[in-house]
């Protein structure tokens, strides 16, 4: 141990600095021949279709995956696309109705200008040949100041101080007439 301080002690003139070995260096272990497996050529030969099956059920398996994901996103996208429609279907209704609206709006304000007398009187007289009444086309007609309204002829009898019993022979003898 004494060696290896003077060693570290001492200066290098050196660019690169030397490289340190370890006080003890490990044992390499020898090595060891494998023993050979007895397994015949049939055991390693079902080993092996036994891995090939296992491949192929974890490719199928992958397959199935990606096949359902892709199922998962059509699915999603056609949703999607039937939303899509039937908004925009919806926003061409809602406009067809605001049109209508206006339309309406428009049709009572046109009717509300023509139920102008002064225009009716026009109207009546352009297109209709009308004319005002004179004097002697009025008749007069003189009716008599007789009533033709006739009061009702059925009686109702209310007795408010009849009796179950009384009510219940009431009915009965109402029913026999």
């Amino acid at each position: 141990m004494a060696n290896s301080r003077q060693i570290y002690n001492q200066y290098q003139y050196e660019t690169s600095p030397r490289k340190l070995q370890p006080a003890k260096q490990p044992q390499k272990k020898p090595h060891t021949t494998r023993k050979t497996s007895t397994r015949s050529k049939k055991n390693i030969q079902e080993e092996i279709k036994k891995v090939k099956v296992m491949e192929s059920k974890k490719k199928a398996k992958m397959v199935f995956y990606l096949i359902l994901g892709f199922t998962v996103l059509f699915a999603i996208g056609y949703r999607n696309s039937q939303i899509n429609e039937a908004f925009t279907k919806k926003q061409s209704l809602e406009k067809e109705i605001s049109q209508v609206r206006k339309e309406n709006e428009q049709l009572e304000v046109s009717i509300q200008n023509s139920l102008n007398l002064s225009q009716i009187e026009a109207l009546a007289k352009e297109k209709l040949g009308m004319q005002k009444l004179t004097s002697k086309q009025t008749i007069y007609i003189d009716l008599p100041k007789k009533d033709y309204v006739k009061a009702g002829s059925e009686e109702i009898i209310i007795d408010e101080n009849q009796g179950v019993m009384e009510s219940i022979i009431t009915f009965i003898k109402n029913i026999f007439k």
